[in-house]
């Protein structure tokens, strides 16, 4: 539930963008077709908003005809504090492969008192907010000693649920943090809705027995542009900032935003 500000002015104030970078999670899962979709639809409401976005996607795997993270990591001439710009703006998405980067910086967390993503912020200074698109396995070492709160988005059926809690387990043991868990609604019926709820309200009693911790839920209609970007106002809302102590933004009153949505990749 998002807390009340004093006014809507107060809500655009506290989301004006800043000079910090700030870190959203996103966990991928089999349902590939449309929680990317859906990444990039956040993405591009989050672009709408001033930020712009670099997405490290853990799905692609860097290779030398598609150089990514891990060679942005090898490279020496990177380590003198240099920034990587990939030309992103206000109309366009970076998106760089990272699967083999972010392994490696996974390992490389056990054990650590830092958040490993601190040592990609002279890399990524130049951009507003980074979005870690990647398996729970790779996320949940990640995201230790930080304020971020990931998103799953739950598959329909069964095998949804089923999936969505294991990606659940897998970050809570090594986090602890919170997720948000969404519903796809593709036809917005209430027939769907209903039964998404359903599902929702399972998922959330077995983290609840299980993990020992509540999830926040919500359902998303994923033909409405106002929907939408009420997800990614509410990812933003509980990022993280990667300023060399990764802490948690000031929530605000952002049910009231008007929605500007643009379909950008």
């Amino acid at each position: 539930m998002l807390d009340l500000g004093f006014h809507q002015a107060a809500s655009l104030h506290s989301l004006t963008p800043q000079a910090e970078l700030r870190l959203l999670a996103v966990a991928s899962q089999g349902n590939t077709a449309n929680g990317l979709e859906t990444l990039w639809q956040i993405c591009a409401s989050l672009q709408r908003l001033g930020y712009p976005v670099v997405v490290l996607d853990g799905t692609a795997q860097e290779s030398d005809d598609s150089p990514g993270l891990l060679h942005l990591l090898q490279h020496a001439t990177w380590n003198d504090g240099a920034s990587l710009n990939l030309g992103a703006t206000a109309s366009s998405l970076a998106v760089i492969p990272a699967a083999k980067g972010l392994q490696h910086l996974s390992r490389k967390a056990s054990g650590d008192t830092r958040s490993p993503m601190e040592s990609l912020l002279p890399y990524f200074r130049t951009y507003g907010l980074m979005v870690i698109h990647a398996p729970a396995s790779t996320l949940g070492p990640l995201l230790t000693h930080t304020a971020t709160v990931p998103l799953v988005v739950m598959g329909s059926g069964a095998a949804g649920v089923m999936t969505s809690y294991k990606s659940l387990k897998q970050i809570a043991l090594h986090t602890g943090l919170p997720c948000m868990v969404a519903a796809l609604l593709h036809n917005n019926t209430a027939a769907e809705r209903r039964k998404a709820q359903s599902q929702l309200m399972t998922l959330q009693a077995c983290a609840e027995r299980h993990l020992g911790g509540p999830i926040r839920t919500t359902t998303i209609a994923t033909q409405s542009p106002q929907e939408l970007q009420r997800l990614a106002l509410q990812l933003l809302e509980n990022a993280g900032t990667m300023n060399g102590a990764l802490a948690a933004l000031p929530t605000s009153n952002l049910a009231g935003m008007p929605a500007h949505f643009v379909r950008s990749h």
